[in-house]
């Protein structure tokens, strides 16, 4: 006798649903990446490959892929850290490094841009101390590295701290408890039991930063062949009227996102396995 949830499968409501799920996904995600690379190649692959080769979009291929390559492996040190401090310690104010760590989420892109302007600009908090001392941070790459480190923050802790609630400390205390130091429990522990969430939280931090829009174009001062990574140098070439090569640049940023989704669906399944 089937059971409630294997008839609720094998109704027709269920196949309209899987069906409706396709038709959306097909019409707002897959029609779009479609358009993207058929609107790059619309002028020939050799049109394509100039376009894709051009030195600024090429510097912003090259700068996105710094950014991420900057970004990624400190708020990989950062998550692991909060995490374990959060999960593996008890401490006055514990609440708030949660609160603290989730604000990039609520916190709109363009608004986190403007506050690190009203920081660091000519104008703003430590604008005259940096002037100064001759320090420019705003309208060059280390802003970028600033907001990129911002909005991406929350991405591996937010994967690592329910996964290590659930997991308990007992494998870390019997570890300890054998004679193992701190860092041979977290290097041959820890680490170990959270690796997949901890890959899966990179790719996303990775993702996130390779998208990266809002906060990047306030504080880079979208100079280009300078300051511009690939998500604003789409627009500049949109703005200039160059459909096939914003098109051209757009398509390398769907390939690196494919590339991301790929990996994530990799280690989804080998975390269900």
């Amino acid at each position: 006798m089937p059971t409630v949830t294997n008839a609720r499968r094998q109704g027709p409501s269920g196949a309209w649903l899987v069906g409706l799920a396709l038709v959306l996904s097909a019409l707002f995600l897959l029609a779009p990446l479609v358009l993207i690379f058929v609107q790059a190649f619309a002028a020939g692959l050799d049109a394509y490959v100039h376009h894709v080769t051009e030195p600024a979009t090429r510097h912003a291929i090259g700068l996105t892929v710094l950014t991420a390559l900057v970004v990624v492996p400190i708020n990989v040190v950062f998550g692991v850290a909060a995490a374990w401090l959060v999960t593996r310690y008890r401490f006055f104010g514990r609440r708030l490094l949660v609160t603290l760590i989730e604000i990039p989420f609520s916190v709109s892109p363009i608004v986190a841009g403007v506050i690190y302007l009203f920081l660091y600009g000519a104008q703003g908090l430590l604008g005259p101390f940096l002037q100064a001392h001759d320090i420019q941070v705003m309208f060059t790459l280390w802003a970028i590295f600033l907001v990129s480190l911002f909005v991406t923050a929350p991405f591996v802790a937010r994967e690592l701290i329910p996964l290590m609630q659930a997991q308990g400390s007992e494998d870390e205390e019997a570890a300890i408890t054998l004679g193992a130091s701190g860092l041979q429990t977290f290097l041959l522990v820890t680490l170990p039991n959270v690796r997949w969430a901890l890959l899966y939280g990179a790719i996303l931090c990775n993702a996130r930063v390779m998208g990266e829009f809002g906060a990047v174009s306030v504080v880079s001062g979208n100079i280009r062949g300078q300051t511009n990574t690939l998500p604003l140098q789409v627009e500049l070439l949109f703005n200039d009227l160059n459909t096939v090569g914003a098109f051209a640049a757009a398509s390398t940023l769907a390939v690196l996102a494919l590339v991301t989704l790929a990996a994530k669906l990799v280690l989804e399944a080998r975390t269900r396995s």
